[in-house]
């Protein structure tokens, strides 16, 4: 199979790699540039747990070919920290007990972030509404739908 080149953003920093003509955007992540956090879940867009941002919006990885993020600005869960500070919604799913074995965690940061990025101050419904992509299995949804409220509190007035 030929490789085509791409070139975008990710996390960032632009990244120009060579993939495969019909390969998802889930195997660039994880296999062409080595970012793991998108995880490998379903392979049929049911779960979420390969939920990335692909310009402002979440969008699952599993499903998205890799020739169509060409100039495209991708973030995962890698992006989210600076350094050894957790990003806001990182540290409200620590404070809140919202991860148990931690497979979702990734999808729901990236759905969750989105979710913000466009509505500063969601309701419980609006937070219900995002996340509903996304399958948890260990925690429910409860604390979860309770950290992303709390960061979201927490980042009112501040850049994400």
């Amino acid at each position: 199979m030929a490789k085509m080149p791409l070139q975008f953003s990710l996390n960032g920093r632009d990244t120009a790699i060579f993939v495969n003509g019909g390969e998802n955007m889930l195997e660039t992540l994880r296999r062409g540039v080595g970012d793991m956090s998108p995880k490998y879940g379903c392979a049929q867009g049911t779960c979420g747990s390969c939920t990335v941002i692909v310009d402002g919006q979440p969008q699952l990885s599993c499903l998205t070919l890799s020739q169509t993020m060409e100039g495209r600005s991708v973030e995962t869960v890698s992006g989210l920290s600076d350094g050894p500070q957790l990003h806001a919604l990182q540290q409200a799913f620590m404070d809140g007990f919202a991860a148990q074995c931690g497979y979702c965690t990734g999808g729901m940061l990236m759905a969750a972030k989105a979710l913000l990025m466009n509505n500063p101050n969601p309701s419980r419904d609006d937070v219900v509404e995002a996340i509903s992509g996304n399958v948890c299995r260990c925690t429910g949804y409860e604390p979860i739908i309770d950290a992303i409220l709390d960061a979201a509190t927490k980042m009112r007035g501040r850049a994400m």
